[in-house]
């Protein structure tokens, strides 16, 4: 009986499901966003040819076009670049000392082996319009040249560095996207097995919390993620370490103790599992956790400009650092 309701089911389903768009396009998105689905064309990967040159020239490639999207959102963006302990950070769009009040530390994405913090700016760049708060982005190391843990060791060096200069970890949020925002995580749960006072308040968007790969996402959403697809392989950032390792991967680490933690991720993703997991640990053990899903976006959306939704998830952000960052040092900030 099972089985023959199976096949009526299928038999008058079946030409629906035919008639389906491949990859559909929601209809309750901005016209922008519509638009950028429409032209968006999923690819492979381009093959490792395992020279020398091939992450080089990669960055140089995507540096280009980081850098392009950063221009529309501001074409006279400035950075000022400051030294942490043999690490170099920037800060965005300043032309006067470093602040001495509230700041944002942000860690760009690039899947830990692309990037750059002077490149990698569009979405701190609306940060720091929205929030009124200085941001500073880390130039961390990137594999294949220098896997985990040396990326979390440059971050970590940064926090380290703004603590020391007598910035008060109330005054210090932490945020970043794809790789950026996987790393971000990680920082605070490497300050906090340091014994430091660990941040205000931290904002994962879109992250990579896995290196397991385990999320449903990964497979289900594979043809729907306009930016990003995985290339087969174990990724040269793991180098030694376990995958599962919880400093690598924290959705199998214990979050005690940990700050409000801000998720933004949206449907299209194939991380959005990554993100729902993370959610999930991270409010097992207490902590303030905010899901924010995003009908219809795709992997980090907020940096694309002219797009509305863009616009709104860094408003958002904004107020999130906004409402728990202390307010010493900057009139924009309103004290908890």
């Amino acid at each position: 009986m099972r089985v023959a309701l199976l096949l009526l089911f299928a038999t008058f389903a079946a030409p629906a499901y035919a008639e389906r768009e491949p990859n559909p396009v929601p209809g309750h998105v901005s016209a922008e966003a519509k638009a950028y689905l429409q032209q968006a064309r999923l690819g492979q990967l381009p093959a490792r040819d395992h020279d020398a040159q091939y992450y080089p020239r990669m960055r140089k490639a995507l540096g280009g076009m980081f850098l392009r999207t950063a221009r529309q959102i501001d074409p006279d963006f400035v950075l000022t670049r400051q030294s942490f302990d043999g690490v170099d950070a920037f800060w965005v769009n300043r032309h006067a000392a470093p602040p001495t009040g509230p700041v944002i530390i942000y860690l760009h994405g690039g899947g830990h082996v692309l990037g750059s913090a002077q490149q990698n700016v569009a979405t701190p760049l609306r940060v720091t319009r929205e929030s009124g708060i200085a941001v500073l982005s880390v130039e961390y190391r990137l594999a294949p040249e220098h896997p985990f843990p040396a990326d979390v060791d440059d971050a970590l060096k940064v926090y380290r560095g703004l603590l020391k200069q007598g910035f008060k970890a109330t005054q210090i949020g932490v945020f970043g996207d794809s790789a950026g925002g996987g790393l971000s995580v990680s920082m605070v749960l490497a300050a906090r097995a340091a014994g430091l006072p660990l941040p205000a308040a931290v904002a994962a968007l879109s992250p990579s919390v896995d290196h397991t790969r385990q999320g449903d996402t990964r497979h289900t959403l594979a043809d729907f993620d306009p930016v990003i697809r995985f290339a087969p392989g174990v990724s040269p950032y793991i180098g030694t370490t376990p995958a599962s390792d919880p400093l690598l991967s924290p959705v199998y680490a214990d979050f005690t103790g940990f700050p409000p933690l801000l998720i933004q991720v949206g449907s299209r993703e194939v991380l959005l599992s990554d993100a729902f997991r993370l959610a999930r640990q991270a409010r097992a053990a207490g902590t303030d956790v905010t899901l924010d899903v995003w009908d219809g976006m795709w992997h980090v959306w907020q940096d694309v400009p002219g797009l509305p939704e863009a616009e709104q998830a860094c408003a958002e952000l904004g107020a999130f650092f906004t409402a728990h960052l202390s307010a010493a040092g900057n009139p924009h900030v309103t004290a908890k």
